[in-house]
């Protein structure tokens, strides 16, 4: 039972960044339990079990507030002031410039709590005194399609990396097939490539293999690595012919849909004979050092984790990094430097992976740009990583401990959503200078032109639920938006790549405007922008501030829609409504889309709309409604390019029926674009945005 809420407990909460009172998806307001605020409090280094605990918390971060001592960072936008702390007395500051050339210096009345900021973006160091902090100078937006020489009205595909096939790849989408992909959907006008996450996952888990839950947002997936990469392919012949793998990897290569666990043994053992054939490639290995100390304790630290967790797996020890003797909990411990000293061989392995991976999806970008695209790849930031994988160990202080991100029942989930996935702590964002931040938004554009950052709204805010809660019982924690916003501006504009954020479901009516007045792109889905009597907005009237789209992975494809196929999944994997005659719905719907569409002049005969299974006028229609719009880009997922029927996956409890992350592409990724929906479909797309 909920213990009631008293007043200071609820001012501790406001004051720490949880809102205690909340609107729900249907506008109704909620007040969270004295419980959950406990537990999430808690979470945030905040005890707040007892009234002691309270009034000791309320007083901490009262201190915190007060601004008696600097921050590790302060964020400013170019042009307009600094604001630093107040102070009683005045003080001496002098900002510096990279290579620590002085900028400009003075003195600050203690009255005054304002610098001039520089009017070029970029990071700065501010010394007030002897104290020291970074400064974060952002430009006015982040780097925007308008920015990119001669591109009109882009447009791009969206692929899901481990479903892309190219002969002789074992069963599993690899960089290699990627780079075949990005030139052949460069040859059909498209100008971008966005893809899935390919964040690390858990080399010795190969049954965790949503990209949405990774180990670390800060390093690659070594399973998306082509073995013949660095050692050709008569070396690769050789090692599959000493492993007896060649029939193995015959059958994977045939399967529609991914055999994880399968695949992943066979590459891994090919990978680990390839790393023990090149170690005696003396110039390799000077290439692979540089790299490991460029990258420094951040790629060892992951390679150490991977080294103990499958070696903790292997000792039925499965699991997170809370499961291992408390010796191993700290990264830095005497146990962890023992034990990566007694197998460097194996912690080599890691790092020579993430090497291998940097390389492969480098060359990715390389072949999209150079095959002409204006953009490239389009890199995928998941929301979160799981709490007992690499980011979560080596990077302790900056995240949350014994809460999961999720969100709250709304109309698409009536149960609310708990995704087992962990994040930044908002306190340990500031207390840290933002570092893990910013790494992590490097890393995501490190190779790329640009990224889609998954749920964005995370920027203001997350729906925390305790661990051992069920998903309704959460809270909303908040975050420090403006210091975000300015950040991923400014490394959009150090990295020339833009940004689009995820933007669906349940949005406060202020977000969409904040992250567009920042030059972030929201998202739109043709599924969604409906008006009210239900019909189907025309594409003219969307957001010219907004990616457009047909579908996303995570809802139907345009002919899986059209043929009622999700609504099928939707009954056997239970996420129905009973009360909703679905199909009934359904054949209204097609006729209010059909009639939007011949509005478009994208389709024909108002009121004849194809059959369910006559697939192929609907797929072209849709891709010229959408290519209409006047968002600044247009991503529409391969799966619709083709008139593929089935979504890559569908949220909820739905693994042991949906084949979540496993399908597979029905053609090499040099043919894939080859057949005759796929070119009426791109050709439609291509001529529409960049017609004259």
């Amino acid at each position: 039972m909920n213990a009631p809420l008293d007043d200071r407990l609820a001012q501790l909460a406001e004051q720490a960044g949880i809102d205690v009172h909340w609107r729900d998806a249907l506008d109704r307001p909620q007040s969270v339990p004295a419980d959950t605020l406990r537990a999430v409090l808690r979470a945030l280094g905040l005890p707040a079990d007892t009234t002691d605990d309270v009034e000791a918390s309320l007083q901490r971060v009262e201190q915190e507030r007060s601004g008696a001592s600097l921050p590790r960072m302060i964020t400013a936008d170019a042009g307009t002031p600094i604001e630093v702390p107040a102070a009683p007395r005045g003080r001496v500051w002098k900002l510096l410039g990279e290579g620590n050339v002085l900028l400009s210096e003075g003195e600050l009345p203690s009255s005054e709590i304002r610098i001039p900021a520089p009017a070029e973006p970029g990071y700065y160091t501010l010394y007030l005194d002897d104290a020291e902090v970074i400064i974060a100078v952002a430009p006015p937006r982040a780097f925007g399609v308008g920015d990119i020489k001669d591109v009109r009205r882009p447009w791009g595909m969206a692929v899901q990396v481990s479903g892309l096939r190219r002969p002789n790849d074992g069963g599993i989408g690899d960089f290699t097939a990627l780079s075949i992909c990005a030139r052949a959907a460069a040859e059909k006008g498209a100008d971008a490539l966005a893809i899935s996450p390919v964040h690390a996952l858990f080399a010795a888990a190969p049954e965790r293999y949503s990209p949405y839950a990774p180990s670390s947002r800060l390093f690659l997936n070594g399973l998306y690595v082509d073995p013949a990469q660095t050692s050709g392919e008569q070396t690769v012949r050789a090692v599959i012919d000493t492993h007896n793998l060649r029939q193995e990897l015959a059958e994977l290569e045939w399967l529609e849909l991914i055999d994880w666990p399968r695949a992943a043994r066979a590459r891994m053992t090919i990978l680990r004979s390839v790393y023990e054939w090149a170690s005696v490639d003396f110039a390799h290995g000077e290439r692979f050092t540089a790299f490991r100390r460029e990258q420094g304790e951040a790629l060892e630290r992951h390679a150490r984790f991977e080294a103990l967790h499958a070696d903790f797996t292997a000792h039925g020890r499965p699991g997170g990094w809370q499961g291992w003797p408390v010796a191993f909990h700290d990264p830095a411990s005497p146990e962890v430097a023992l034990f990566a000293r007694e197998h460097s061989r194996e912690v080599g392995f890691h790092a020579w992976l993430q090497w291998l991976a940097a390389q492969g999806l480098a060359d990715a970008q390389k072949a999209a740009r150079t095959a002409g695209m204006k953009i490239g790849l389009i890199a995928d930031l998941a929301v979160g990583a799981d709490s007992g994988g690499s980011h979560a160990w080596a990077h302790q202080a900056e995240m949350l401990k014994g809460l999961s991100v999720g969100a709250p029942p709304d109309a698409l989930n009536r149960l609310g959503q708990d995704w087992g996935l962990t994040t930044f702590s908002p306190r340990g964002l500031r207390e840290t200078g933002f570092r893990g931040f910013i790494g992590m938004l490097r890393a995501a554009l490190a190779y790329a032109g640009g990224v889609r950052i998954d749920h964005i709204l995370g920027l203001k805010r997350l729906w925390m639920v305790p661990h051992g809660a069920g998903a309704t019982e959460g809270a909303y924690v908040r975050y420090p938006m403006q210091d975000l916003l300015r950040l991923i501006a400014l490394e959009s504009h150090l990295h020339r790549a833009v940004i689009i954020g995820e933007d669906l479901g349940t949005v406060p009516a202020d977000f969409r405007q904040a992250i567009g007045e920042k030059g972030v792109l929201g998202i739109r889905v043709l599924w969604f922008e409906r008006a009210t009597d239900g019909g189907f907005i025309a594409p003219r009237e969307w957001s010219d501030k907004a990616m457009a789209t047909t579908s996303t992975h995570d809802i139907p494809t345009v002919a899986g829609w059209w043929s009622g196929r999700d609504i099928d999944w939707r009954a056997r994997t239970g996420l129905n409504d009973p009360a909703i005659d679905e199909v009934a719905q359904r054949d209204v719907d097609r006729h209010r889309l059909w009639r939007a569409m011949y509005a478009s002049n994208s389709a024909y005969n108002a009121e004849s709309p194809p059959a369910p299974d006559d697939i192929s006028p609907v797929v072209v229609a849709a891709a010229k409604h959408i290519a209409q719009a006047p968002s600044p880009i247009a991503i529409f997922p391969v799966e619709d390019i083709l008139g593929l029927h089935e979504q890559p996956n569908l949220p909820g409890p739905t693994d042991a029926v949906h084949p979540n992350w496993r399908r597979r592409m029905p053609d090499s990724s040099s043919r894939l674009f080859d057949g005759p929906i796929a070119h009426a479909v791109s050709a439609a797309i291509d001529q529409t945005r960049n017609r004259t």
